[in-house]
């Protein structure tokens, strides 16, 4: 670490403690022995969603839980819930080892989320997710609800 002051490359750690999602580090430079305030933090490697039609776009919680609320718009699932499902969501996405993840591979563990969660959430989602076009869809994603019970 460089001194603001001195420019040395020398100085030592006098306090480290956590601060959220960072590591706040006093530090002492050993030439001038004036002190100073680092900031350690992750870098997250930003997600990609490849989407239906090829196109790439960064991940964006925000829209994750825009089609929670979505589903969940009217029925007894707590905002808490919503968020932990993301939450959930978005770390098994970041530990998928891939940068790039598909577009189904997210609106699969929202819906296995969804599913032990609230069952007409769940196929208000399938819905939007799987694009139905006719009733018979809507039916045969109940029973297939119905059967993994």
């Amino acid at each position: 670490m460089i001194c603001p002051y001195c420019r040395s490359e020398h100085d030592k750690v006098v306090d480290s403690r956590s601060s959220g999602l960072s590591i706040r580090r006093r530090r002492e430079c050993l030439e001038c022995g004036k002190r100073f305030t680092t900031y350690e933090y992750v870098e997250m490697t930003p997600l990609t969603v490849v989407k239906r039609d090829g196109c790439r776009e960064p991940f964006q919680r925000e829209k994750l839980l825009a089609g929670l609320e979505a589903a969940c718009k009217k029925r007894p699932v707590s905002r808490q819930t919503i968020e932990d499902i993301a939450t959930d969501v978005e770390n098994a996405l970041v530990l998928s080892e891939s940068q790039e993840v598909r577009y189904d591979a997210i609106g699969n563990l929202v819906m296995e989320a969804l599913r032990k969660v609230d069952a007409v959430a769940y196929v208000r989602f399938a819905s939007v997710y799987r694009e139905f076009k006719e009733v018979g869809e809507f039916v045969e994603q109940v029973l297939q609800l119905d059967s993994k019970k």
